[in-house]
């Protein structure tokens, strides 16, 4: 049990959190914190401070000591996902359903603490809550959102996001995956059709499918369940060997005319808006998420730094190439931190516009991997030891600035913003 080491419960959000919180505050003239460079802290309320606290413990306690061996072993220990839930830090964003409804910056805080361990991780928890649960309570049914969303906050049922096609990476409007009106099964569709780079799907209780209605084009979105599905219908085989988020585990579906009730299927959203507003609230969570794993790099590279001796006996630290790598570093991640608690105060109070969230996850995933790089060699030949934790990184953050919007499909997106120009065709 998680529980005796978080002591207390807020009443409010259901989250537990440690008996005693970290303070922030210093007595007399403040004094420069490399942690957190521009005192970012500052920003946030009481709660979200206690919130950031335990899903920090939590991560360190209970995570990191396991990642490593996972990671050599591209395993996902889904106990992960029931321990979060026992937390309280699934779906922390949505309110009622058994989910905390904390802010937005919040739950972005969730995913900083988490992707500081691995963006692995943390990309089995944003499916589970931006993606299938932020989905369900954007667009679902009430009835879908009492059927899934209790079950899915403890853990108990998981979740994959399934839109990303074989053929169609950065192009879902040209999904090739059909539904269509069952041929036997009265009040049911018929799906067919195949999706590529899935995380969680293999696991997955419940999977969050789009797909074009055969006799309109439109895309919509349905559950499926799959323990409802019969043999040879769906099929979700591990894609292994990865180079990157090797702690997470990735997957297809692959669907054969898998029967899904009509019940399941969103009834109002269509096209492309339903996807990408779940993508939206992912994105947000991505862009304070690998600000998480830049700030484990500079932690690691500053440790390494300040006890390797080179050059008479000199530590690292004492140079000046060195001395700049850390300052770059941490001067994007105070950056990257203050735009994206500005953008999730827009978001909560209804004003953030999903080009605000493409420049933060863009801007934030394109600096993590650059100073993650550069942080690299710093350890020089140790780099490429896993022991050190570096090289991890930045395969993951490799991944990161490619999934949900790739770097340039996200800088098109702002583009056309700014100039009023459509330049993907």
């Amino acid at each position: 049990m998680l529980r005796p080491i978080y002591r207390t419960c807020c009443r409010r959000t259901g989250i537990w959190r440690p008996k005693a919180t970290r303070s922030y505050a210093s007595a007399g003239s403040p004094s420069f914190q490399w942690q957190d460079p521009l005192a970012s802290q500052n920003l946030l309320t009481e709660e979200e401070l206690a919130i950031a606290e335990t899903a920090e413990r939590y991560c360190q306690e209970r995570m990191a000591p396991r990642v490593l061996q996972a990671y050599r072993d591209e395993h996902y220990d889904q106990k992960i996902l029931k321990e979060m839930g026992e937390l309280g830090l699934l779906g922390a964003s949505i309110q009622g359903y058994g989910c905390a409804g904390v802010s937005t910056v919040a739950g972005g805080l969730i995913t900083r603490a988490v992707e500081r361990v691995d963006s692995g991780y943390r990309s089995g928890m944003s499916v589970q809550s931006s993606l299938v649960m932020g989905g369900i309570y954007e667009f679902g049914t009430e009835e879908q959102k009492e059927k899934f969303l209790p079950a899915m906050a403890k853990g108990r049922l998981l979740g994959a996001f399934g839109l990303t096609e074989p053929n169609h990476g950065s192009d879902p409007g040209s999904m090739e995956s059909i539904a269509k009106p069952h041929p036997t099964k009265k009040g049911y569709y018929s799906l067919s059709g195949a999706k590529t780079w899935i995380t969680n799907s293999p696991i997955a209780d419940v999977l969050m499918v789009w797909a074009k209605l055969q006799e309109t084009g439109k895309i919509r979105g349905f559950l499926i369940e799959r323990k409802d599905c019969p043999p040879g219908t769906l099929e979700t085989p591990a894609i292994k060997n990865k180079n990157g988020l090797r702690a997470s585990i990735t997957g297809m579906i692959q669907m054969d005319d898998c029967p899904v009730p009509e019940a399941n299927m969103f009834p109002d959203v269509e096209g492309l808006r339903g996807p990408f507003g779940c993508l939206n609230s992912a994105r947000y969570g991505i862009s304070l998420g690998v600000i998480g794993a830049l700030e484990d790099c500079i932690a690691r590279a500053r440790t390494y730094a300040l006890e390797r001796k080179q050059f008479k006996g000199n530590p690292l630290a004492k140079y000046q190439l060195v001395q700049k790598k850390l300052a770059d570093a941490a001067s994007d991640a105070a950056y990257g931190t203050l735009a994206s608690i500005q953008v999730g105060r827009l978001k909560d109070e209804g004003k953030a516009t999903p080009e605000m969230i493409s420049m933060v996850k863009r801007q934030n995933c394109d600096f993590a991997l650059r100073n993650a790089r550069v942080l690299q060699e710093v350890f020089g030949g140790n780099a490429v030891s896993d022991e050190y934790g570096i090289g991890r990184h930045v395969a993951n953050l490799f991944v990161t600035q490619t999934y949900e919007g790739q770097s340039d499909i996200h800088s098109l997106i702002l583009g056309r913003a700014i100039t009023g120009i459509q330049a993907f065709v």
